[in-house]
């Protein structure tokens, strides 16, 4: 433990993460995915793990105001390496509309959230220390009446996003973030052994109900 974090050193992190989903999916559980090439291959070993997702239920922390088939969803990332390899889809899959643009996108993915409760929330994490399209210091960090929101791109690609807010990641049961790699390293300790920050999101997301993971490879837990 770190805090209110639980801090899991692994070889393989996708592997960890992988075992967590497909027991997530097993369980029949809410799951939030999340977006990025480490997750990814989280994806694929939870395909192979567990090919029965169709008890579970799927959401997304953001995406970019793209089509879906466009190499920049984050929908389209998941559906290769997790939709496309299940033998049995989950019940219902919620992605967000990012063609509709980031304020209709995330009107309408408010209102689907109504009255939802997100069992598990994944999370990556950018070297700036933003989670889902939460940037550094932006004021979206601010919302609370919102679970979702639009935002502008801070990083490349500079397209607009929709994102859940800070409290709707942190109404997770659990919040589990997977990063690794040496460049995310100073970053990992602002968010898990500092003081919460706006200068690094990651820092600001913790589950209100459960438990907080971090599940990290060695380069980027080395500041730790």
């Amino acid at each position: 433990m770190n805090g209110d974090v639980e801090i899991v050193v692994a070889d393989d992190p996708a592997r960890v993460v992988a075992q967590r989903l497909a027991e997530a999916a097993r369980r029949g559980r809410s799951i939030v995915l999340t977006g990025g090439s480490t997750p990814g291959d989280a994806y694929s070993l939870a395909a192979e793990l567990e090919p029965d997702w169709s008890g579970a239920e799927l959401w997304w922390g953001d995406e970019r105001c793209v089509p879906p088939e466009h190499e920049w969803s984050n929908y389209g990332t998941a559906k290769a390496a997790l939709l496309d390899r299940l033998a049995a889809q989950p019940r219902a899959v919620h992605r967000m509309h990012g063609e509709l643009g980031k304020d209709a996108g995330a009107d309408a993915y408010e209102e689907e959230l109504d009255g939802v409760t997100l069992d598990l929330v994944l999370l990556g994490m950018g070297r700036d220390g933003h989670v889902a399209s939460l940037y550094p210091n932006q004021p979206t960090l601010e919302e609370r009446a919102r679970r979702v929101v639009g935002a502008e791109a801070r990083l490349e690609p500079f397209v607009d996003r929709i994102t859940m807010t800070i409290p709707a990641l942190r109404s997770g049961h659990e919040v589990l973030f997977l990063i690794a790699g040496a460049d995310k390293a100073d970053a990992v300790a602002r968010a898990f052994a500092a003081d919460p920050d706006p200068a690094t999101p990651a820092s600001l997301v913790r589950s209100e109900s459960g438990r907080t993971t971090a599940v990290l490879d060695r380069a980027a837990a080395a500041r730790l």
